[in-house]
């Protein structure tokens, strides 16, 4: 049985829960492997909407064990929360399990957080201030938390005092704010001490064990492509790999035991927070587009900024992931157009740029280069198969795939779990 990546193939927001969640249906275990509380997946079961942050969405199929992989951070206030209201509706989260040495999102880092963006002014990241940098710089300097760090209350203390030593004199000095006190982040954090206790495991060994047994894993990707630390967009990213090689170190697999990787994209693009956008419509296409995809975030609710489908980034990510298929998502969004541009190639400085820029600077200035392509007018929602799509629409799909460079094996055309069409089966 296979080992499945799934993963976001533009900047997120794409309907990776969506899918998720379908592929999760007849997957064993789900393995969140990057990312936080920063991001947010709905997903859509009979008519009844569930929006998931920290979770694994593969927490709402029955039967699977969902795991927070090594590469989470964890906000132990929000794990509860989100817990506690996904049990009041019904969901069993009794299987949920926690790697030992994923690193926990302290209060104090959602303060600095949200000072140090303030502070930046006009060069604001656009950060959702829950803590998620601060908390992976700490791990990358060596002063961070680990979930089991709650079981020694004295080198929790000691980790505690020191990663306050150099944030309190910033936050006094520098910023002109309290000093936090370390006794009392320490107490609170060892107010969960006893609650997560059952949850936690050595998570690479249970997901080896898994594949050993032959059982169907899904490795489940926060944010996107174009936001991985390494391969999105400096500065304008998050602070981890959503990428998949982020699947094999925020897990503890190796790179042998993955079958196939799933890159989800939208029938458009969306981006939320700064950084360049080059297909972006800042005008009221865009706003109209936006409306009609209900293109606001699901933790933070913000209106995410809109353009057409970016064919350049959609391959760039199908090369950086070594993607083996791609999930189109919310294609009947586009129903109503008369023509559909696809940005197929970019303008820099005169010339056509057929990849990905190599600096930051010749992208922000990078100008899309559209083939347009014919529109639909027909409701599509109910489609279930991909002949049953007006010719247009078939047409966009597999000229989207061209361009990709990847086979589109499932076509989203509505909210809901069901409303998919199924090209090709992406397990068995």
């Amino acid at each position: 049985m296979p080992a499945v990546i799934v993963l976001g193939a533009q900047w997120g927001d794409e309907g990776k829960g969506k899918a998720t969640d379908q592929i999760g249906q007849q997957t064993d275990v789900v393995v969140k492997y990057n990312g936080g509380n920063n991001a947010g997946h709905t997903v859509v079961i009979d008519g009844e909407k569930y929006a998931l942050h920290l979770l694994p969405a593969g927490i709402l199929s029955p039967g699977v064990t969902p795991v927070i992989g090594n590469g989470v951070v964890v906000d132990l206030e929000v794990l509860f929360q989100e817990l506690e209201e996904m049990t009041s509706r019904g969901v069993d989260c009794s299987k949920l399990v926690i790697s030992s040495d994923a690193h926990i999102i302290p209060s104090y880092n959602k303060v600095m957080d949200r000072t140090t963006e303030k502070f930046l002014g006009d060069r604001q990241l656009g950060t959702t201030g829950r803590g998620i940098g601060p908390t992976y710089a700490d791990k990358m300097n060596r002063i961070g938390l680990r979930i089991q760090d709650l079981f020694d209350p004295s080198i929790l203390a000691q980790k505690v005092q020191g990663a306050l030593f150099d944030k309190n004199h910033l936050l006094s000095k520098v910023y002109g704010l309290d000093a936090i006190d370390p006794e009392a982040v320490t107490a609170e954090l060892l107010s969960y001490a006893d609650r997560v206790r059952p949850m936690v495991v050595d998570a690479s060994l249970v997901v080896n064990e898994a594949l050993d047994r032959g059982e169907t894993v899904l490795f489940e990707g926060g944010q996107a492509t174009m936001l991985d630390i390494d391969h999105g967009t400096y500065p304008f990213v998050t602070s981890s790999n959503p990428t998949a090689g982020g699947a094999l170190t925020g897990t503890g697999v190796g790179p042998t035991r993955i079958d196939r990787v799933v890159g989800v994209a939208k029938a458009y693009t969306t981006r939320v927070g700064e950084g360049p956008f080059p297909t972006e419509l800042t005008d009221e296409v865009g706003e109209a587009l936006r409306q009609k995809g209900g293109e606001f975030g699901v933790t933070t609710g913000r209106p995410r900024r809109t353009g057409w489908f970016d064919a350049v980034v959609v391959r760039y990510a199908s090369r950086i992931n070594g993607l083996t298929d791609i999930c189109l998502t919310k294609l009947d969004v586009l129903s109503g157009y008369p023509t559909i541009p696809v940005c197929v190639a970019y303008e820099v400085d005169g010339k056509r740029v057929d990849e990905m820029p190599m600096d930051q600077t010749s992208f922000h200035h990078a100008v899309p280069v559209y083939e347009e392509l014919p529109g639909w007018d027909e409701d599509i929602t109910g489609v279930r198969s991909f002949e049953d799509l007006p010719g247009t629409a078939q047409a966009y799909i597999r000229f989207l795939e061209d361009q990709s460079r990847c086979r589109i094996s499932s076509i989203g055309v509505g909210a809901g779990r069901e409303a998919t069409i199924v090209r090709f089966p992406l397990l068995g």
